[in-house]
C-alpha cells in the first residue's frame, strides 16, 4: 500500500508490497506524489513493475568507476581506455543519476564535445558510454533504457591516410635522439614501429623471450584481433633490437603507454610534425612493405589484418608510385 508524509515542505510517497523492494520518491505537491504511487501500484498489479531505485541512487560516474575496476582491466587497450574514461568522469554528464540521464542530456554532451574534439572522438566516447550502460543493465540491476542508443551519432570522419615521407621520418628520428633528459626508449620504439608495422600496444607488450634474432621473428601471443601472430623481422628491425639493452622487466620497450605517448608528442613538436600520430607509423610501414610484398596475403600475414578491406585503408601508395608500376 502507499503512504505519504510531508517533510521540509515536500511530499514523500512510499509504496510497500510483499515480494517487491520498497519504492519511495519525493515531490513538491501531494497530488504528484499520489499520481506516482498509483502508477507504481498499477504496474505491480499488472506484473509490469520494474524497480529504478538502483538507477536513482547510481550516477553515471559511479558506473564508470565500477566499470574501471571490474571490466576495463580484462580488456585489450585497458591503459588507454582508463585514461579516456577517467576524463569522462570529470565532466558534468557524470554527475547525473542513471534514472535522470536522458537522451537530451546525452545529445547536449555530444554537442559540447564536438566544439572541442573531432567527430571520431565523440563517436568513440558515446560507444564507451553505451557499452558501460548496457553492461550495467545486464549485470548490475540498472533498470533504465540506454539513452545513448536514442541519440544521433556525429558523422564518421573520413578514414585517416597520413603516411610519413622519408624526409619526415628522418626529421622525427632526429628529434627523438636521446640527449639530455629525453627518454632512451622513444626512438627505438618508433624505429621498430616503422620496421615491423606493429601496433603501439603490441610493441609495449613484446618480451625478449618471444624475440628470436637469429630466426628473425617476434612472437605476439595476444594481439588486438584476439589471435597470436609471428612477425618477421627485417634486417633494420634486427639491428634496432640487437642494440637495445635488456631491461629487468623482460619487456623490449619497458615504458608505459602514457609515457611513450607523451614523449612521442614532444618529439613531433620538435620536428614540426604536429599532424602525425603514433598509429600513422603503422600505416607508413605497411605502405613501404607493400612495395616489397606485392602479394596482399603475405602483407596481411605481416600486419595481422583479418580483413583485406581494413588493410586497404592502411596501404596508401601515391598516384605517382602506381604510375611507375604501370610503366
Amino acid at each position: 500500500m502507499a503512504s505519504f508524509r510531508q517533510r521540509s515542505g515536500k511530499w514523500q510517497a512510499r509504496v510497500i508490497r510483499d515480494g517487491y523492494p520498497d519504492q519511495a520518491k519525493t515531490f513538491d505537491a501531494k497530488v504528484d506524489a499520489e499520481k506516482w504511487a498509483r502508477s507504481v501500484e498499477s504496474n505491480i498489479d499488472k506484473g509490469q513493475f520494474v524497480s529504478v531505485s538502483e538507477a536513482q541512487r547510481t550516477s553515471l560516474g559511479d558506473l564508470i568507476a565500477r566499470y574501471l575496476v571490474e571490466v576495463t582491466p580484462t580488456m585489450k587497450g585497458a591503459t588507454a581506455d582508463t585514461i579516456r574514461l577517467k576524463a569522462i568522469m570529470r565532466r558534468p554528464i557524470a554527475s547525473w543519476s542513471m534514472a535522470n540521464l536522458s537522451a537530451s542530456r546525452i545529445a547536449a554532451y555530444r554537442d559540447d564535445r564536438l566544439k572541442v574534439v573531432s567527430g571520431g572522438t565523440v563517436i568513440r566516447e558515446l560507444a564507451y558510454l553505451s557499452s558501460i550502460i548496457n553492461h550495467a543493465r545486464r549485470e548490475w540491476g540498472i533498470n533504465v533504457p540506454n539513452p545513448v542508443q536514442m541519440v544521433r551519432k556525429p558523422q564518421s570522419p573520413p578514414s585517416r591516410g597520413r603516411v610519413l615521407t622519408d624526409n619526415e621520418v628522418e626529421m622525427l628520428l632526429q628529434a627523438l635522439e636521446p640527449t639530455g633528459r629525453r627518454s632512451h626508449w622513444t626512438k627505438p620504439a618508433v624505429q621498430l614501429a616503422l620496421a615491423t608495422a606493429m601496433r603501439r600496444g603490441e610493441l609495449l607488450s613484446l618480451k625478449w623471450e618471444h624475440v628470436d634474432l637469429q630466426g628473425r621473428t617476434a612472437f605476439l601471443p595476444d594481439t588486438k584481433n584476439g589471435d597470436s601472430r609471428t612477425v618477421p623481422l627485417s634486417s633494420v628491425a634486427v639491428g634496432v633490437l640487437a642494440g637495445l639493452p635488456r631491461h629487468i622487466s623482460g619487456f623490449v620497450i619497458p615504458v608505459k603507454f602514457c609515457t611513450l605517448d607523451a614523449a612521442f608528442k614532444r618529439g613531433m613538436r620538435r620536428a614540426g610534425l604536429d599532424d602525425v600520430r603514433f598509429h600513422d607509423l603503422r600505416r607508413t610501414a605497411i605502405t613501404q612493405m607493400a612495395l616489397k610484398l606485392p602479394n596482399v596475403i603475405e602483407l596481411a600475414a605481416v600486419s595481422g589484418h583479418k580483413s583485406l578491406m581494413v588493410l586497404k585503408q592502411y596501404y596508401r601508395p601515391s598516384a605517382s608510385e602506381l604510375a611507375q608500376k604501370l610503366g
